[in-house]
């Protein structure tokens, strides 16, 4: 690109040293700061219409033959490099039309010295367009795609965060809310036992009173972190059941029963729900904690699970919040089922039917519900 230093040694420090010292600087400040190396490069741009991608004859149009079209130099791969960066890194939106417009002034100045007839404006055009133009354009795509690609990555994250929240949430109702539910029974006993002195049964309603209030804390916990998480879906279509669930369901029987609760298991023969035993412990915890004292009946069939109480012996202290039976009825959805809740004469109930396994749902995933049923409070 300039005079051979060895016959000309004179010119080729007046000519090319400062062109090696103005690449030099390009590529110092180029990785970081490729809009400046444009720039610096504006001495070494496409100006020359010697050599181009393509030679096209526009006789026809023009008075000179052989128009480049695309003019090349070996400069141009760099240049067409760091315009494609800035279109890549560059964040802020005015700085590159600001310095497009200095290389299209300084393109226009070229054309203008060189005589300016229309091939060399053909030849300035095209090699504005795909020297500076379309690789800033490519890195400004690939810039977007990225960012596109970093949303769904982040998206992504957030919906599995929702999910383990949702899960959690579910977990520590299942669980703790279960187990509060029947401690708070258990106190009930003892505060009506007979042979206590009057501080044992203080002591007994003031461990009622204690667990209500770790319920209604609980449920407060919950609520957060389930706070925005229920799109997501609670638990997968197949639950995965750890041992047998006739056996599960009779324990949460069982341990209701040696707290202190009145009730019963109807447990029909064939296979039972996998769902069974979520069904049952939320009908349990749900009669503990809004009927206090009442009679409770479960009954479990290979296609049908309910849990009904009778009317509550006393005041109910926990306030309804309705988590758990939302996650519950996403399941039962989810598993292709129907749930009920609602009042039953003088009581409540909780009735989920689903389908047997291999058989198609016959009520169409829930949508036939009861006209009068409601969710209870959990």
């Amino acid at each position: 690109m300039g005079p051979d230093p060895f016959k000309d040694p004179a010119a080729f420090g007046m000519v090319t040293a400062p062109r090696v010292v103005l690449a030099a600087a390009a590529v110092l400040v180029g990785r970081p700061y490729p809009l400046a190396a444009l720039v610096l490069l504006l001495p070494l741009g496409p100006w020359r219409f010697t050599e181009g991608f393509a030679t096209v004859d526009l006789s026809w149009l023009l008075p000179r033959q052989g128009v480049k079209i695309f003019p090349l130099l070996p400069t141009s791969p760099f240049i067409i490099w760091y315009a494609y960066l800035t279109g890549r890194r560059l964040s802020r939106v005015w700085p590159a039309p600001a310095a497009f417009c200095l290389v299209t002034c300084v393109g226009v100045s070229v054309v203008l010295v060189m005589g300016g007839d229309l091939a060399l404006w053909v030849s300035m055009v095209t090699a504005l367009v795909g020297t500076y133009l379309v690789p800033y354009l490519l890195g400004l795509l690939r810039r977007r795609l990225l960012q596109q690609r970093r949303q769904t990555r982040l998206s992504v994250a957030a919906q599995a965060r929702l999910r383990e929240r949702a899960r959690i949430a579910r977990d520590m109702h299942d669980s703790l809310g279960h187990d509060l539910a029947l401690i708070a029974v258990r106190a009930a006993g003892l505060e009506l036992a007979p042979g206590l002195d009057p501080a044992q049964v203080k002591a007994a309603g003031e461990l009622r009173l204690a667990a209500a209030d770790a319920t209604e804390r609980l449920r407060h916990i919950i609520g957060l972190l389930r706070e925005d998480s229920d799109p997501p879906p609670l638990s997968p279509v197949d639950e995965p059941v750890v041992g047998p669930v006739d056996g599960d369901v009779a324990e949460l029987v069982w341990r209701a029963r040696d707290s202190g609760m009145s009730i019963t298991l109807d447990l029909a023969p064939g296979p039972v729900p996998g769902l069974a035993r979520a069904v049952v412990q939320e009908g349990i915890t749900n009669a503990a904690k809004h009927a206090p004292g009442a009679a409770v009946q479960v009954s479990v069939s290979p296609y049908r699970v309910a849990v009904r109480n009778g009317p509550p012996r006393s005041r109910p202290t926990a306030l309804s919040g309705g988590l758990g039976l939302a996650g519950l009825r996403e399941r039962v959805r989810l598993a292709g089922g129907t749930l009920t809740a609602g009042p039953a004469g003088d009581g409540f109930e909780l009735a989920v039917t689903l389908p047997l396994t291999g058989e198609e749902d016959p009520l169409h995933s829930g949508v036939n519900r009861r006209p009068d049923a409601r969710r209870s409070g959990a």
